[in-house]
């Protein structure tokens, strides 16, 4: 599931990047208003496909976003683009905050009028588009950042396998996504590749710190 590739209009554009707050400045008068109201229909399209994602709920309310200009190649995006983060509230219904609604923050990569990057948090949940269709357990991005870094110090699978005293299938569904390392796999593969077990930990999702023994 991709959202990136989008084409954003101008008025969305013109939405995302108004900051009243920084615009104005030590002005005399406030810059011109701008329509702020195609965000919530933009942001309810992106949110709709995400095959998951509960239709009955909708953006309603939205503030100006804090746009940033990322002049760096971050996250595998070009070597600049704007992300902008836009506060608001979610709500069932039509969206116009009556009732329940919960806390709403929309992140927007672009770079011209294309969009790269969309992700969401909604409470303190973090949701954007996925690596496998619904009914399909997610990647874990474990495997990813494990590929990328065999690649780069050139040690093939069988090489892994041998060092970590794994088997190659098991080797293969790390990098896949399908499984996760326990903390002795972290260890072993922390060791093969150079870097310590704390960094391999936290790049796994496992705790920094391991637990202390109780004293006996």
């Amino acid at each position: 599931m991709t959202i990136a590739g989008r084409t954003l209009t101008p008025d969305v554009i013109a939405a995302l990047t108004y900051w009243p707050d920084v615009l104005w400045g030590g002005r005399e008068y406030p810059p011109e208003p701008v329509d702020l109201t195609v965000l919530p229909p933009f942001l309810n399209g992106l949110l709709a496909d995400l095959p998951w994602w509960n239709r009955d709920w909708k953006v309603g309310h939205v503030e100006p976003g804090v746009p940033l200009e990322i002049g760096s190649d971050h996250r595998g995006h070009p070597a600049r683009f704007t992300e902008v983060s836009v506060p608001g509230t979610v709500s069932p219904g039509d969206g116009d905050g009556d009732g329940e609604s919960l806390p709403f923050v929309a992140k927007v990569g672009f770079v011209g009028d294309q969009l790269i990057r969309f992700q969401a948090k909604i409470d303190d949940v973090v949701i954007g588009p996925a690596a496998a269709p619904a009914g399909r357990l997610e990647p874990h991005p474990f495997g990813r950042v494990l590929t990328g870094l065999m690649d780069l110090r050139g040690i093939p699978v069988k090489r892994m396998a041998w060092e970590t005293e794994r088997s190659r299938s098991t080797i293969w569904m790390l990098r896949d996504g399908r499984h996760n390392p326990d903390l002795p796999l972290v260890r072993e593969i922390a060791e093969a590749l150079g870097l310590s077990e704390a960094d391999v930990r936290v790049i796994a999702g496992l705790d920094a710190v391991a637990p202390r023994e109780e004293a006996p």
